[in-house]
């Protein structure tokens, strides 16, 4: 039996010289023991070498795969040809069956062979002769990088950890920004508090500052690089009756630094942006498309990574950020938010506000089909952000009621089909069943019977009809009687009993007397 044994440095064929121990695998480990006993069981036929690591990669792919590759045909066939192939064992299963399909070698997969591969890969420097054990580790390790990226197809330009700091500090910049632009405005505005008013923008503010210095100067220094006409000449007309108090060169130099900081914080966060703009056009262009540069950022660094987003459904990417409320939500019973950080995106911002729970759930739907993309494809534009936000869209559209276009696509304008109604069939009477009523028939004198007509019928069955009423009335009437007819009646039978009693006692009397004079007539 030869055994296929693939290493980083090349392919090594070795002969098992006792093959009556491979009955018992469980102690074939104790052939291994030292490298006397692995050089007595085992024997080193050939090895092919690898010539870099590019070919290394390609033939441990091509196993892994359970593939045969052109080198290592070429390397069997030769012991192929010379008939010292009777059966040869390899690892894999997959990949022994494609050796016997393309070989058409009997392979051999066994718990002996594994054990066998097992003993061959601990004394492996010292059965292949001009192999360093350093040297052998660091092919090692270099084949098994190059292995596992090539499995992830790993990209260095798609480095999600370089979005995810950048949004942090752009964060971090922002806020900083507004403390320090809100601090140096209220320390201006001891000298010259008109000028905070008059200059909304922090970054105009604090160039204004560094020009103009103090009040003083307002007059004699050219600020039309920094603000329009109009609002120059307002900051100059204020100037001159301004109600601020004189400070020293001292404070206005401290002030001048403060505002030097504001100005070079804005200019670091706009490269920042212009670099974070680019680092998300490259690795994830089809969400940059559907939900913009900041929002896809912050989508990304509040999941992980990019892959970590892309395991997430639509539902989660709808409420990504919002999960305090969510939970909150589900702890009082009430109902749970439709947005998180999607909220941010343009096409949520530009709806109706009965519209953008709607929006954001069809958002998130095309935007967790666009992240797969990004994070799983092979193709790397924009193309399927672009449909799907053209989706969004008509969308956007359908329910605001402007123009649909079909298909996200724009080519046509949709037309919807008027409504025609369809012709109302009136009540025909004459189709009603009188089988249980006009069934009878009258008998006349000479014997010939005549149908009673509609009109007697409808008459009979009106007629019942009141019959029915009444007697439904004179029941309720029945049913609905006074307390006081029914006192009256208790009080009229009490009185009938009493005079009844009344007249029993004298005729009893008198019946007593008569029973005694006949007595005595006796």
């Amino acid at each position: 039996m030869l055994i296929l044994l693939e290493t980083p440095a090349g392919f090594a064929l070795f002969k098992v010289l006792k093959e009556g121990k491979l009955s018992k695998p469980k102690d074939l480990w104790k052939s291994f023991t030292t490298v006397e006993k692995a050089n007595e069981f085992v024997k080193l036929l050939d090895f092919h070498k690898f010539r870099d690591t590019v070919e290394a990669l390609a033939n441990s792919t091509a196993i892994v795969e359970g593939k045969v590759s052109s080198d290592l045909d070429t390397f069997l066939r030769k012991w192929v040809k010379k008939g010292k192939v009777d059966v040869l064992g390899v690892a894999d299963a997959k990949f022994a069956g494609s050796l016997k399909e393309k070989l058409g070698i009997s392979c051999s997969t066994e718990e002996s062979v594994k054990e066998v591969l097992r003993g061959i890969r601990g004394q492996v420097t010292s059965l292949i002769s001009g192999m360093p054990d350093a040297d052998f580790r660091a092919m090692n390790l270099g084949l098994a990088h190059s292995l596992s990226r090539y499995k992830l197809k790993f990209s260095p330009e798609k480095v999600d950890t370089m979005i995810i700091q950048s949004i942090n500090l752009l964060d971090d910049l922002d806020k900083e920004l507004n403390t320090c632009s809100m601090r140096a405005r209220e320390w201006y505005g001891l000298h010259f508090p008109e000028c905070s008013k008059l200059i909304p923008d922090n970054v105009a503010f604090a160039r204004s500052v560094l020009t103009m210095r103090t009040r003083c100067n307002a007059s004699s220094v050219d600020l039309s690089d920094i603000l329009p006409e109009e609002v120059e000449e307002e900051v100059k007309r204020a100037a001159e009756i301004s109600m601020g108090s004189d400070i020293s060169g001292e404070d206005i130099n401290n002030i001048c630094a403060l505002c030097e900081q504001v100005v070079n914080l804005s200019e670091y966060r706009a490269q920042l942006f212009d670099y974070l703009r680019n680092r998300m056009n490259a690795v994830a262009p089809n969400l940059t498309v559907m939900v913009g540069e900041l929002v896809g950022a912050r989508l990304i660094a509040h999941a992980g990574s990019l892959l970590n987003l892309a395991k997430c459904p639509a539902s989660t990417v709808q409420i990504l950020g919002a999960e305090k409320a969510l939970f909150r939500a589900l702890k009082n019973k009430s109902n749970t938010p439709k947005y998180g950080l999607i909220y941010h995106a343009s096409l949520v911002g530009q709806s109706a506000p009965k519209h953008k729970g709607k929006i954001s759930r069809v958002l998130a739907a095309k935007t967790a089909l666009s992240i797969r993309c990004d994070a799983l494809g092979e193709v790397e534009d924009n193309s399927v952000g672009i449909a799907n936000r053209l989706k969004v869209e008509s969308r956007l559209s359908q329910l605001e009621g402007r123009p649909v276009k079909l298909s996200g696509l724009g080519k046509s304008l949709a037309q919807a089909e008027k409504y025609e109604p369809k012709p109302v069939s009136l009540y025909n009477p004459a189709t009603d069943s009188t089988v249980g009523i006009l069934k009878k028939r009258k008998k006349t004198a000479k014997g010939q019977s005549k149908k009673i007509k509609h009109t007697e019928v409808a008459e009979l069955e009106s007629v019942t009809e009141t019959i029915r009423k009444d007697e439904s009335i004179e029941l309720g009437r029945k049913h609905k009687k006074s307390k006081k007819e029914k006192k009256e009646k208790k009080s009229k039978i009490t009185k009938v009993n009493i005079q009844e009693i009344s007249t029993d006692i004298p005729t009893s009397s008198k019946k007593s007397k008569k029973s005694k004079k006949k007595q005595k007539e006796y």
